[in-house]
């Protein structure tokens, strides 16, 4: 396994270095600009749904949290309707009771962003803030976003093991941490070392993937499974 230091994570991924103390963007706007697409979309989403959050999606959970969970996108009437992520879609109802059995959230999850549901020493985000076209991020859109995830790893000073669900919030996470795809290919269950952080690798918990058995309950369980014994160690 690749090990690399954590504070070497923007200069890896051809970042300008953080002054000491910078503060840092971790969220895009509301009406955030960079990706021409999404931003068409979103508006053309708003004028549908205008009830709906049609925004970039915020990191849900405790930015003290020593596990981050990085997702693809917002689904279109999961997250991109109520504005938490994984929160309206049937991705949100696997991972959101993977997350209560393994003590990482406290609550009952009710598929709508008041439904009292914590996160515990646990963050959830995604590797692209917008809901693209058809659920697929074109490459540069990744790329721009990219800078987000790399600012919300820079805030989260007690950040010991990453979740990535699929094999672009993987890609994303290799650039992120200056890990080499050769060093550290995607595979589920897989786990890379990046200096003090763990990446885990799993694959996406949607209802594609459910169906079609690439990913049952019991392999995404056992994900959460070993990240729970790595840090209680």
């Amino acid at each position: 396994m690749t090990t690399i230091s954590r504070t070497s994570t923007n200069q890896a991924s051809g970042q300008v270095p953080l002054a000491a103390g910078a503060l840092l963007r971790t969220e895009p706007d509301r009406n955030c600009p960079l990706c021409p697409r999404l931003v068409a979309f979103r508006e053309a989403t708003r004028g549908r749904e205008p009830q709906w959050f049609n925004s970039p999606v915020p990191s849900f959970g405790d930015p003290d949290a020593q596990l981050l969970i990085v997702g693809l996108a917002p689904g279109l009437q999961g997250a991109n309707r109520t504005g938490r992520p994984f929160t309206g879609d049937y991705a949100g109802d696997l991972l959101y009771a993977t997350l209560l059995e393994y003590g990482f959230a406290r609550g009952i999850y009710q598929a709508r962003p008041d439904d009292g549901l914590t996160l515990v020493n646990c963050r959830i985000g995604n590797a692209v803030h917008c809901v693209p076209p058809q659920n697929k991020p074109l490459p540069a859109e990744i790329n721009t976003c990219r800078r987000f995830v790399s600012a919300t790893i820079e805030t989260m000073a007690n950040l010991r093991a990453i979740v990535a669900l699929g094999r672009i919030s993987h890609d994303t996470m290799l650039k992120v941490l200056g890990l080499r795809a050769a060093a550290a290919p995607f595979g589920h269950g897989a786990v890379h070392a990046a200096g003090e952080l763990r990446l885990y690798d799993s694959y996406h918990c949607s209802r594609y993937n459910t169906n079609t058995r690439v990913l049952t309950p019991d392999m995404f369980r056992s994900v959460f499974a070993r990240v729970r014994a790595d840090l209680d160690q």
